[in-house]
């Protein structure tokens, strides 16, 4: 086996472990599952482990690569108009192709599909034109941020109060597994070829902005389209009485992803080519990594979102119901904690953002204290979110507070710290948070008598906003110890001059 592929496998084991053998022990301890669908979910995680360790070794070879190139070849361009064509269509092409996407406007039978993928994908396309701007022309991202969000609740006003959950869960599930490491590498390449001291924070932001745009146009859609009824289609929970039946399940939605991640990347794929006709960017040994690339994408994605849809979508919605249904209801918030905080190193995009952000900032912002941040942003989320089912608290409720803490954040911290800490927020709404946490509250409403349309939906939305504020809260205690240590050193410096060395000079001299 390869030897990074390897180290990369054995990395996603580490990631996937802990939440396997938290629901192992809840189901023991609290809620027992049927044998059947145990069995499902260890195959799960084991395609997970597998699916991980293909994707990140691809995306290294194959999404960086050519995301960094598209984005040094923007800049280089003089012709305004091409760069703002050139970011909407890539925009539109890689949100339709998001499987993510496709599995929330299944679940929404009330909005026609096709309306709802295209909005979500103009939605992106719009604001990846405004963020790729805001690169090249230096535009601060805090203050596009309050703009941008300022628009968003008001429009929220005016919207039915049936979307808000819908509008917020897809800005945050249309930045899924090809979205985000593609956006994040194109604003690596938008921001390597200046040289200027905000180039770095520069580098990230881009993905912070692109998740504003589906709840933009939703809302959009909301005012306009109107429909009298919003629901959403749970599925039916399949248990496997035998072995065989495991494997026949995995052997049944093993094509239908395969189908779906390869139409999905053929999108991207014939981006590439187009690219690299008109640039000839890469010579030939770089196309054939680029291509092994693109292969290792597709078989970590195909098993991954196998393992996750067939092995922990059952396992979540069904934990979900017993534990509501059980006397040990109270236990779903210290378990939503537990399940948040090490649930976030299984989503693939965490891994991407974190070895960037070391890499960028050379080691001054390291991977450990990044993934800490993040894994305590979600397990608040998650917390919050069995609080808010379990009381019935309305979403804006929660959003609405923590985006204006998250804002005001922003002229508190240092740049590189808000644009890591928002586009955090997409990375951590993930394939994991769709298809595990998503049912979860689905079947903790359905067990204590919740609307799933109201109290479900909206999980995500907070999962995206808790890391906006946690990020750019370690930002400020990272600064604050910048300057002590910077302070001590000048006391030091002074402390240690030799007096004896300096010459008085008096007016007679």
């Amino acid at each position: 086996m390869n030897k990074v592929l390897k180290e990369k496998i054995m990395e996603a084991f580490g990631s996937v472990l802990p939440i396997t053998l938290i629901v192992l022990i809840t189901s023991v301890v609290f809620t027992p599952l049927p044998s059947g669908t145990i069995l499902m979910f260890l195959a799960g995680s084991a395609l997970l482990i597998i699916g991980m360790g293909f994707f990140s070794l691809g995306t290294e070879m194959a999404m960086i690569p050519m995301g960094e190139g598209i984005g040094v070849q923007l800049t280089k361009s003089s012709k305004l108009a091409l760069i703002i064509i050139v970011s909407f269509v890539m925009g539109v092409i890689i949100t339709v192709a998001e499987p993510n996407l496709m599995v929330l406007a299944q679940q929404v039978p009330a909005i026609p599909f096709w309306h709802f993928i295209s909005t979500v994908a103009i939605g992106v396309g719009t604001l990846m034109v405004i963020a790729v701007l805001k690169t090249l022309f230096k535009i601060r991202l805090s203050v596009l941020l309050i703009v941008s969000y300022g628009v968003v609740f008001g429009m929220s006003y005016f919207s039915p109060s049936l979307f808000i959950p819908i509008a917020f869960e897809s800005g945050a599930i249309a930045t899924g597994p090809i979205l985000v490491p593609f956006i994040m590498s194109i604003g690596l390449g938008l921001a390597s070829v200046r040289s200027d001291k905000a180039s770095l924070d520069d580098s990230f932001g881009l993905l912070a902005l692109v998740l504003i745009g589906p709840i933009i146009a939703m809302f959009l859609l909301g005012i306009f389209y109107n429909p009298q009824m919003m629901s959403v289609e749970t599925a039916v929970i399949q248990d496997a009485a035998t072995s065989r039946d495991v494997v026949t399940f995995f052997a049944i939605e093993l094509p239908h992803f395969f189908i779906e991640v390869s139409i999905a990347l053929a999108a991207v794929v014939f981006c590439f080519i187009v690219f690299q006709l008109v640039s000839r960017r890469y010579r030939r040994h770089q196309l054939g990594r680029i291509a092994i690339g693109f292969l290792y994408v597709i078989i970590g994605l195909v098993l991954f979102l196998t393992g996750v849809s067939v092995g922990f979508f059952p396992v979540g919605e069904l934990l979900g119901i017993q534990l509501a249904e059980s006397p040990f209801r109270w236990v779903l918030i210290p378990l939503g904690t537990l399940i948040g905080y090490y649930i976030v190193m299984a989503e693939p995009a965490v891994h991407v953002l974190t070895k960037q952000v070391e890499e960028i900032s050379s080691g001054a912002i390291s991977r450990k204290m990044l993934n800490r941040g993040l894994a305590i942003g979600m397990a608040v989320a998650i917390g919050i979110t069995m609080i808010r089912i379990l009381l019935g608290v309305s979403l804006m409720w929660i959003l609405v507070p923590g985006y204006i803490i998250a804002l005001v954040l922003t002229f508190c911290v240092p740049k590189i710290f808000t644009a890591i800490a928002f586009d955090a927020g997409t990375v951590c709404s993930g394939p994991m948070s769709a298809a595990f946490l998503l049912p979860f509250a689905m079947g903790i409403c359905d067990g204590i008598g919740r609307d799933v349309m109201t109290y479900a939906i909206g999980i995500v939305a907070i999962i995206a906003m808790t890391p906006l504020v946690v990020i750019q809260i370690l930002g400020f205690m990272y600064q604050l110890k910048i300057n002590k240590a910077s302070a001590l050193s000048e006391q030091y410096e002074v402390q240690n001059i030799d007096w004896g060395a300096v010459t008085e000079f008096s007016e007679e001299s």
